[in-house]
Order: structure tokens, then sequence, then C-alpha cells
């Protein structure tokens, strides 16, 4: 088991039924997956970025990432229905608690300028979205073998509809939010 898996079933849920006051186990928000995409534009001209951005996506997350297609036609930026613009991965499970570690204790602390995650990224239905500007945050990728810097979104999906619970959740993993004193 993970080291957050393993903190989040032995520190976390108690912590949150007794804040909340659930009366079952079941109704205790947890993470059930985490969603990576990248967007890559250029890639309607060149089909080699897309690759080079697909190879990073799976070096960061440790699954190999999928190319999504466009879901219809654009005139004005001469992207057609069923090309291929961008990569995406979906974690779940082991593998999304091992991410998520990396994420708060190395990837963010190497974010420049950073002073925290806004608290207000929440969807209204318990959904954290995250924005990088940088993929070379992430250790596992080579500065030196990147032909171009692309950012990338990480979204955290919970099994709660509400924004508070969802951000108590994330509070007690660690995630550095700017503004909790004012949340709490």
């Amino acid at each position: 088991m993970t080291r957050l898996a393993d903190e989040f079933k032995s520190s976390i849920k108690p912590k949150l039924m007794e804040k909340f006051k659930y009366k079952n186990i079941h109704q205790i928000p947890k993470i059930t997956k985490i969603i990576l995409n990248m967007g890559v534009g250029e890639a309607k001209d060149d089909s080699k970025i897309l690759d080079k951005a697909q190879e990073e996506l799976t070096l960061i997350t440790g699954q190999k990432a999928i190319k999504t297609k466009a879901k219809k036609a654009i005139s004005n930026f001469k992207i057609r229905e069923g090309m291929a613009i961008g990569v995406s991965v979906t974690l779940r499970n082991k593998i999304m608690y091992e991410f998520l570690d990396r994420l708060i204790n190395i990837a963010i602390p190497r974010i420049r300028d950073f002073r925290g995650l806004n608290s207000k990224s929440f969807d209204g239905n318990g959904n954290f979205t995250m924005g990088i500007k940088e993929q070379i945050i992430f250790p596992e990728i080579n500065y030196d073998k990147i032909d171009k810097i692309r950012g990338l979104d990480i979204i955290i999906c919970t099994n709660t509809n509400n924004d508070s619970e969802a951000l108590e959740l994330l509070i007690n993993f660690n995630m550095p939010f700017l503004d909790i004193e004012k949340n709490r």
C-alpha cells in the first residue's frame, strides 16, 4: 500500500468522520481519480510533437497516455473533427496515490514563484482543477531532452458533491492552499 493511501485510512478518515459527524464510513469523501490532460495545439501541423508530449506525460505518471481527438471541427483554428490534438491519462488506486504524493511533496515545491493553490478552483461538485505551466517541475522529465515547455491540467476528482468537504480532504493530504485560514 502506498504511503498516502495508508495515511488516508489511518488518520485522515477518522479526522473527517469526526469533523463532519458522519454516521456511516461510506459518507467520508475520498479521491476517486486524477486526470492529467495536455493540450497540444501545434500537433495539427506535426504529429511528432504529439508523440513527444505523449512520451512526457507517460514518464510523469507512470501510465501510458492516450491521444485525444477533436470532437468537432473548428475552422478558425484549422482543426478537423477526429484530429489528434492532445494527450490524457486517468489515474486510479495505487498509481493515483503515488502520483499525488509526488505532486504534493516534490513537484509543487519546484514551481517558480509559488505562493499556494487557489481554494476557489473547485467546480461545485467537489472536483479540484489546477494548471501547471511547465512540465519540467516533475523530476522524471530530463530538462536536456525536452523540445518545448508545455503546460498541463490536473483534475482531482472526489466522490463528494460538496466543495468544502473536498477542500478539507485535500487540506488533510497537505495540499498547499493559499487561503486556508479564510475558509476554515
